[in-house]
């Protein structure tokens, strides 16, 4: 049941005193080795850390934010000589200077050692066989979940992404058990599966690992209905060295955070206020266990909360929820918040609707409107006029429940939505561009 039952089962006291001891050496050593950092401790105060006294003293510490690592790109933030960096890692940088991970061979050994405590929470072995559907690469996710599903000695395939029909060819002829992959491919695949000549009975599939995007319980309790596999969640940063911060048990009571390892908090993204056990704001990261890059309070801008009851499963580490969405994809209309997640909670499931949507935002007479295309499971709907307007408006309907606004429902053509192999890009904002009178 445990990869490292004495660790992951810590009473609460014993788990504080280690990382109050980690902290300490945490920031001392970001302190000597990082320039960064060295001058953001001394200008507030904090210097090397000998004034910590307990853990809610990390809240002297400042900030770190993406912008910081992209404005230290590429080697800024490192904490040893070039030298004993062994692996560098990044993430796409479409928004600007790509984010760097740097990696020591210990950082790598702690690495691969979190993604084997997150796979066996998820119910791998050493018996199972995994596909990883992953992009290979620059991208964290797919050679991190590689050296630590090899770590439990599970068989892995390094599939990498696309080309559908080899990956399900594969899947078939090495008797696969488990899927690596994003939400998004994961449903994929199980359309053409479904759509494919070989039934579902021809596969072995019975876990799925999927990350690198959200995943609403909705699409999750989909996706598993499709492949009837299990499906386990995890969550990780490339700036906090990837998979392997937390990650689901079978209770699916929150994701275990890997505490011996990263110090979490969780703080009210608009005035920084820290906030309690339960309470949902953004999730601030301390790394207690990296070398060449060390991580002090990191604004992740995800929202969620932390409990830090045991879990029923025996493990006591903190549980955080699953991410409600990013500060940075919410969006604002008409002064109201929306989270993409909340309109996928309502479409996943609904009779006449496949998973797949798209999120189009315009400026309409200096006012925002929101717009929801859908796609249809059947383009007989279309046909019927009258079912397909009382349809529309019962989604539109329970969507303003849920959002507290108006949002318009267009449905589309089955198979009209792009597919994504990758991260699913549903959001498309076009308030920049000239107003649509």
């Amino acid at each position: 049941m445990f990869f490292q039952k004495d660790i992951e089962t810590m009473p609460r006291k014993e788990i504080e005193a280690l990382q109050l001891a980690k902290l300490k050496d945490t920031v001392a050593y970001c302190y000597n080795n990082v320039p960064f950092y060295h001058d953001r401790l001394e200008k507030a105060g904090v210097g090397d850390g000998s004034k910590i006294r307990q853990l809610s003293d990390i809240q002297y510490i400042p900030y770190t934010t993406k912008d910081d690592f992209r404005e230290n790109y590429p080697y800024g933030m490192m904490a040893v000589p070039l030298k004993e960096v062994v692996r560098v890692h990044a993430s796409s940088g479409t928004t600007g200077k790509p984010t760097v991970g740097l990696y020591t061979k210990k950082d790598l050994d702690i690495w691969s050692d979190c993604v084997a405590r997150v796979a066996v929470a998820g119910g791998v072995t050493e018996d199972d066989i995994i596909q990883i559907s992953f992009g290979y690469g620059l991208f964290t996710g797919a050679l991190g979940l590689h050296y630590g599903l090899e770590k439990i000695g599970a068989t892995v395939i390094p599939m990498s992404s696309g080309n559908t029909e080899k990956q399900l060819m594969m899947m078939r002829d090495f008797g696969v058990t488990g899927l690596v992959a994003t939400p998004s491919y994961a449903l994929y695949l199980s359309e053409a599966i479904k759509e494919g000549p070989n039934p579902l009975s021809d596969y072995k599939l019975k876990l799925g690992i999927l990350g690198s995007e959200p995943c609403t319980p909705e699409m999750r309790d989909q996706i598993e209905k499709n492949l009837n596999i299990y499906v386990s969640d995890n969550y990780g940063l490339t700036e906090l060295g990837g998979p392997g911060v937390s990650g689901d048990c079978p209770e699916r009571a929150g994701m275990h955070f890997a505490e011996d390892h990263f110090l979490p908090e969780i703080i009210n993204p608009d005035t920084g206020e820290q906030l309690g056990e339960g309470q949902q704001g953004e999730l601030i990261v301390t790394s207690l266990s990296k070398y060449a890059m060390p991580v002090l309070r990191y604004r992740t801008k995800d929202i969620t909360s932390l409990t830090y009851e045991p879990c029923k499963c025996g493990r006591t580490h903190a549980r955080m929820s699953k991410t409600a969405g990013r500060t940075d994809d919410m969006l604002i209309i008409k002064g109201v918040n929306v989270f993409p997640t909340q309109i996928e909670s309502v479409l996943v499931g609904t009779p006449h609707i496949g998973p797949h949507y798209q999120i189009v935002v315009r400026r309409v007479n200096f006012k925002d409107t929101l717009e929801i295309r859908v796609e249809l499971t059947s383009a007989e709907l279309l046909d019927h006029y009258r079912e397909l307007e009382a349809f529309q408006r019962s989604l539109q309907d329970r969507l303003k429940s849920v959002l507290g606004l108006q949002a318009k429902v267009t449905l589309v053509q089955p198979k009209s939505l792009e597919r994504f192999q990758g991260k699913a890009k549903r959001i498309l904002d076009l308030r920049n561009q000239p107003e649509t009178k």
